[in-house]
């Protein structure tokens, strides 16, 4: 059995296709699709599902599924380790963040957290969009993923085999820009109607936004009227592209919330539109490095309040 053979599993699972997987893995189809015939042999079962629009696991390959992330996290952490101990460089500290949180609070944030750890971690931070982070998370690559979580949407860290702790909140804000300059009326405005649906711009449905807006406008009371007009997985792109007047779009109020104030941007609706989010940092139930473990555990220790007035005090301290 070979190591690339859990790696192709895992990204069949995760996109219940072969042929985004094969895409996902730089091979070809065909090739893929031998290695997985091959892991199926070695494993003594059907681990997918086939049909000619579908691929789903089989009871088989939901059990064995867990067992590969779990062998591929560990390897990978075990290597991180050994890696960074043959350097004297054990107070590595790497991150997967989503882009928006990347910009707006993982700086601070850490700034916070540094000034009271007894050590001085050298920190790598790696931005992509949530399913990217994941990923990374899943093979082991990065100790922490810092994201936007809403209890509605079940991510592929939402199980067993990892923590979290909630270490900020957030709001999803439909925003617009106004009609006039000094004006507060949207130009865009929720709900719409069947006659004039509300210009949107979405999040692409592999970025955590996405997910979390999908899951909660199909659970909501509010099915306002859109007419999808713009998508991208990049936050700051959408701000760019509302700012331009191109469409309303929920924006996090991290990102938004100068251009709010300044009255650059407007509220698209009332706040029963708005989307309350909290900010979690993920990391697997196995052992970390020792730095990683101590981070942890002061992440641990301290509620997102405390983590805020942190950050704040940082600010007024540069000026």
């Amino acid at each position: 059995m070979e190591i690339n053979w859990l790696h192709d599993f895992i990204a069949v699972a995760a996109t219940r296709s072969f042929s985004r997987a094969a895409e996902q893995r730089n091979s070809s189809q065909p090739a893929l699709s031998r290695r997985i015939k091959a892991l199926e042999l070695w494993a003594g079962a059907a681990l997918f599902e086939r049909t000619t629009h579908a691929v789903s696991l089989t009871a088989a390959g939901e059990a064995f599924r867990l067992t590969a992330e779990d062998v591929i996290r560990r390897l990978s952490a075990g290597r991180l380790e050994a890696q960074e101990l043959a350097r004297g460089s054990s107070d590595v500290l790497k991150f997967a963040s989503t882009n928006a949180l990347s910009l707006t609070f993982f700086p601070d944030w850490l700034r916070g957290i540094e000034t009271e750890l007894s050590f001085v971690p050298s920190v790598q931070l790696v931005a992509n969009h949530m399913e990217a982070c994941e990923r990374m998370l899943l093979a082991g690559e990065v100790h922490f993923l810092l994201c936007h979580h809403h209890p509605a949407v079940v991510a592929a860290v939402t199980t067993s085999q990892f923590r979290s702790a909630h270490v900020g909140n957030d709001r999803l804000i439909p925003a617009s820009v106004p009609v006039s300059r000094s004006g507060k009326i949207p130009r865009f405005r929720l709900p719409g109607t069947e006659a004039a649906p509300t210009q949107f711009l979405s999040f692409r449905p592999e970025s955590g936004m996405g997910k979390i807006l999908e899951a909660v406008r199909s659970t909501s009371p509010l099915k306002p009227q859109l007419k999808p007009a713009f998508t991208s997985h990049l936050a700051k792109l959408l701000v760019t592209m509302v700012q331009a007047g191109r469409g309303m779009a929920w924006l996090p109020e991290s990102l938004i919330g100068d251009q709010l104030a300044s009255g650059e941007l407007v509220r698209a609706g009332g706040r029963e539109w708005e989307i309350p989010i909290e900010i979690h940092v993920f990391r697997p139930r196995s052992r970390l490095t020792p730095a990683a473990e101590a981070f942890w555990k002061h992440v641990q220790e301290h509620p997102p309040e405390s983590s805020t007035r942190k950050a704040a005090r940082v600010r007024r301290g540069r000026g």
